[in-house]
């Protein structure tokens, strides 16, 4: 999860999140991560202070994943605007078969598989891109669960959504989990997606959609 503004995404007026236990920076300029749930269930990892990227917190994980209980065993999931890793790695954690992990600064790129391999996981890729870029042609199956969590006032939402829905990123059934600051309403989404959860924690709005099949 990212917060950072279009050079290096931070969020001008927001304040720091995920403070307490579940995240730290310590003075050499790394942020620590520790994961809440799962078989990585308090390993704490590191990533560099890139943008002040700020995992979402632990309250919000565990809401979100709570939502996902009985879709993640064994899902493939994207996780865009990956920054730290914490909800890619918390899905792998819980049960997820593999996790794309996607952020454009290399930093952040290389920290996500120096922790992927300090975990011994095969299930993550990291691809190091922009998100729009990576969205724009699907070359491999959709994905059963998105993670979205852009940086905000920016207007990601607004153009990724129909890149989502016209390339098909998300199978019919699957999931979109998506985070907005709670000052403005939740953009307008596909026709597909149907909401299925929201909840508003200070100035961070939280969704969960899901994208119907054809039956529905």
């Amino acid at each position: 999860m990212a917060r950072r503004n279009p050079a290096n995404r931070s969020r001008p007026g927001k304040p720091k999140r995920g403070t307490g236990p579940t995240f730290s920076r310590n003075e050499a300029g790394t942020g620590e991560l520790r994961i809440i749930g799962g078989d990585w269930r308090s390993r704490k990892l590191r990533f560099p202070d890139a943008g002040g990227v700020r995992p979402t917190p632990a309250r919000t994980r565990e809401t979100l994943f709570n939502w996902l209980s009985f879709h993640l065993a064994g899902s493939d999931c994207l996780d865009l605007f990956a920054g730290s890793g914490a909800l890619g790695l918390e899905a792998l954690s819980r049960g997820a078969a593999t996790v794309t992990l996607v952020d454009h600064t290399p930093a952040l790129a290389r920290a996500l598989r120096d922790n992927l391999r300090l975990l011994k996981s095969n299930g993550g890729e990291v691809v190091c891109a922009g998100v729009e870029n990576y969205l724009k042609h699907r070359n491999r199956p959709p994905f059963d669960i998105v993670f979205m969590d852009p940086p905000f006032r920016q207007g990601w939402l607004e153009r990724l959504f129909p890149l989502l829905d016209q390339q098909e990123w998300i199978r019919p059934g699957g999931w979109v989990y998506v985070e907005h600051e709670s000052e403005i309403t939740t953009p307008a989404v596909p026709a597909a997606w149907q909401l299925h959860r929201q909840k508003s924690a200070g100035q961070v709005t939280y969704s969960l959609f899901r994208v119907m099949t054809e039956a529905e």
